[in-house]
């Protein structure tokens, strides 16, 4: 039996978000393909992620013996959360919108809990080396443009996935903000790609 983590990167529903119709879609296929496992949600808009604002980074860089406020440890306590969340599932599906080329602050928030020395990759006199272990990771991203995956916010997951150690993969809908009328031509596109990919994810 495999542990899926299902996160839902978008501020809406899926009666809004073209990228939560394609996670809803995938989350259906892959529970008929794969009963026996075991699938966590989360929600990154809900979830209360720590930032790497200047609270939690001094307690980050404090040391051991160091005094934390109640709020420094509380803050801290929660990332870790986040980081054993993560290294706990066997795959991750990551479901958002690309905002001004980038994905959702909140999202961000929650991909600095995954990215953590000593937790997913580890520093050699070689280079980084990622400790994920080849954790598949599939993203489902919604575009209104059309950008053939070199979008900065593709740019980036596909970056720190790989960085990880990660089986890194996307699936994107593209281009239904230049042509609304084949929204739904699009979309049950997208949603054919990633029925198929769950049967096998």
């Amino acid at each position: 039996m495999s542990k899926l983590l299902v996160v839902k990167g978008h501020p809406l529903t899926a009666d809004y978000s073209l990228s939560l119709k394609g996670l809803d879609a995938f989350v259906k296929a892959y529970k008929a393909a794969h009963p026996e496992d075991e699938i966590e949600e989360l929600d990154v808009f809900s979830a209360d992620i720590p930032t790497l604002n200047t609270e939690l980074v001094s307690a980050m860089f404090a040391g051991e013996n160091a005094e934390l406020t109640a709020s420094q440890k509380d803050k801290l306590a929660r990332f870790a959360g986040f980081t054993k969340q993560f290294l706990s599932a066997d795959k991750v599906v990551i479901a958002n919108p690309m905002y001004n080329l980038m994905i959702p602050a909140e999202l961000k928030s929650w991909v600095d809990t995954v990215n953590v020395a000593g937790k997913t990759f580890k520093y050699t006199a070689e280079g980084p080396v990622g400790l994920a272990n080849g954790k598949k990771v599939l993203h489902l991203q919604a575009n209104g443009g059309v950008y053939g995956a070199q979008d900065p916010a593709t740019i980036y997951m596909s970056a720190i996935f790989n960085f990880i150690g990660s089986d890194f993969r996307q699936i994107a809908v593209e281009g239904h903000a230049y042509d609304p009328e084949k929204t739904e031509e699009l979309l049950a596109e997208f949603i054919n790609k990633v029925e198929l990919e769950a049967q096998t994810f």
